[in-house]
This record gives structure tokens, sequence and C-alpha cells, in this order.
């Protein structure tokens, strides 16, 4: 019996080492349920109704996130809890400082992407399945967005190439949303005809094309959106019901204007 007795009494003493073998099992224990009480959270609130508001990629990295927070929590208080570690536990953290300092400078530009893509799941400039337009080394680009990770954001385009972005790059560049609040989608045409060109005729021209298709819900315009020395750029917006809708719309205006332009002998750049 005292041997049981000291045996239940080494085992609440953090100094003595069935105490810390006992402490690590419910330090663990308590981090593990923790960490599956967030991620059972997230998951009821993205199957409720409510769900809809929540970005099901945000959410998968914010519950990591908030796994590592936990345990890094739970190894920290059970370092300070046992006296043997309490030494280690401080040379750990000294030792943690320094290499965080040389991994920050050494990986700046993935930091930096990290840093923007938290931005990016926290403010939510834009949604999985929305479309938007972005600039690339290739020019002015359309597409949906696939998929918003902590380093880079997937971009799908009008002909199905798969652009990794990274997320420091598009916080820093203007991101035109095309997807409306209603779920409506807007197609935009950009087109830029000669200075000596008739800009009234061509207004007219592509308002007619989008007007006369029958996937264009409602025209939103087609005003001078630049003017430079190689002439005027016009920017042709229709609302659609879907992306690919848009997508159409798009190829068939382009395609028609083409040819109506050169009938009205009106240059394109």
């Amino acid at each position: 019996m005292s041997t049981v007795g000291g045996v239940a009494k080494d085992l609440f003493q953090p100094g003595t080492l069935i105490g810390a073998l006992f402490y690590a099992a419910l330090f663990l224990a308590m981090a593990a349920a923790a960490a599956r009480g967030v991620q059972f959270t997230i998951r009821e609130l993205l199957t409720h109704e409510t769900g809809r508001l929540f970005d099901p990629t945000a959410a998968v990295f914010l519950v990591q996130l908030a796994r590592i927070a936990i345990f890094l929590t739970a190894l920290t208080f059970y370092f300070h809890l046992i006296p043997a570690l309490r030494a280690l536990g401080t040379a750990l953290l000294t030792g943690v400082s320094v290499v965080s300092v040389i991994i920050g400078l050494a990986a700046q530009g993935t930091l930096g992407n990290i840093v923007a893509g938290i931005a990016l799941l926290l403010y939510r400039p834009f949604r999985l399945g929305d479309r938007v337009r972005y600039v690339t080394p290739e020019g002015l680009d359309t597409g949906t967005v696939r998929g918003i990770s902590l380093g880079y954001t997937i971009m799908e385009s009008f002909d199905r190439r798969k652009v990794v972005i990274p997320n420091s790059v598009i916080v820093n560049q203007v991101i035109v949303n095309l997807t409306g609040r209603d779920g409506r989608v807007m197609a935009l045409v950009t087109i830029t005809v000669d200075a000596s060109a008739d800009v009234g005729k061509a207004r007219n021209i592509l308002s007619d094309l989008a007007k006369s298709h029958p996937k264009v819900l409602e025209l939103a315009g087609a005003p001078a959106a630049k003017m430079s020395g190689q002439g005027m750029t016009l920017s042709l917006g229709g609302w659609c019901a879907s992306s690919a809708d848009a997508q159409q719309v798009e190829f068939d205006v382009y395609e028609e204007a083409k040819k109506r332009f050169d009938q009205e002998k009106i240059g394109i750049h």
C-alpha cells in the first residue's frame, strides 16, 4: 500500500520521472483535444447554412495555423512546468529566436508570400470561383480563382491554363473582380481603335453586338477607358449568368467586332 501511495504521490510531482511522463501525456491529450475541437468547429461552420460566408480554403489553413499554435503553447507550458526542462526550454527559445532571424533573412520572399496569404484569407478581396482580371508577365489576363494557399493563389485562365501567382505579387496589384454580389459575372471586352477612327461608331458596334448576344443579361456600357498616342480604348461590359457564359460572350464579341470594324474601315491596335 505504501508503494502504491508513493507512486500516486509522485504522479502529480513534475520533478519526478513518473510525474514528468504523466504531465507529458496530459498536455499531449489536452492539445490533441483542443486541436480536434477547433477542426470540428470549423467543419460544422462550413456545413451549416452560414458556412457560405467562409472560404473553405481559408478555413483549412486557419485550422492548420491553430493546430500549430496549440501544440507549441502546450510544449512551452510543459517545459516551464518540469524543473529539469526549464533551462532546456529557455535555451531552446533562445536558439529558436536566433534561427528564426537567420531563416527570416534567407527566406524573405517566402515569408512575404505567407504574410500576404494571411492578408488575402482575412480580407478576402476575392473568393474561390470568382472571375478576376489580373496582370501576368505576358500581360493582362482573365481567369477563375481555383485555390488560395498561404504561399500562392491559383488561377485558371480562359484557355484552361493553370496560373500560379505568388501572394506577395497579387496583393501589390490591382485586381478587378468580375463576379458580382448577385452571382452574375461580367464579360469584359477591351479594344483599342485608331486615333483617327470614329469612336462613336465603334462604341455603337460593340453595344449592338452585346445587346444581340443571347447570353448577355444586361449591358453595362462601353465607355472610353483610356486614351493614348495609339488611339482610344473602349471597354465593353455585359452581365452574364456564369463564368462560362461570360467567356463565350468575350470570344464571340471579339470575333464579330473584328469583322464589323473591318467592314466599317475602323482600325484596331
